[in-house]
């Protein structure tokens, strides 16, 4: 991932600084129009996104998990998360995890096929895919702050 941050760093926009980072990543996702709450993560050191390539990342201090309860399921970002962004749509993500009853499930891609049906689709490399309500993936009070 590190080089895949490195070959697409050139002509990227990149942020620092957690306050700064964390608005350009809620801008990103209204952007794609994905649900505001999906990248839940308060201490970020950069967030890059190239443009033309479509390609983002997000680096943090710590790994984090965050409880999405909703839907009652937990989730795990690396200190580096990546992904190529489209409208609805980020593909070959990397650094994220759900956990499904007791093992750590990598996500490969999250998306909103049709948007009327207000469903959020997550896929694992494998294939295997869950649909959840978008609403479940809305900035929760402690994370707008």
């Amino acid at each position: 991932m590190v080089q895949t941050i490195e070959n697409n760093r050139e002509d990227a926009e990149i942020y620092h600084g957690a306050e700064l980072c964390k608005k350009k990543s809620m801008e990103l996702l209204e952007q794609v129009h994905l649900p505001l709450g999906l990248l839940p993560l308060n201490e970020l050191e950069e967030v890059g996104y190239n443009h033309k390539t479509g390609f983002v990342w997000l680096k943090q201090k710590n790994r984090t998990e965050h409880n999405f309860k909703k839907i009652g399921r937990l989730v795990s970002y690396a200190t580096e998360v990546s992904a190529f962004v489209e409208d609805r749509r980020m593909k070959k993500v990397t650094g994220v995890k759900s956990k499904e009853l007791l093992i750590w499930i990598t996500l490969s891609d999250m998306y909103i096929d049709d948007p009327a049906s207000g469903k959020i689709t997550f896929k694992t490399p494998a294939g295997l895919s869950r649909s959840y309500p978008v609403s479940a993936f809305e900035p929760e009070e402690d994370q707008k702050k």
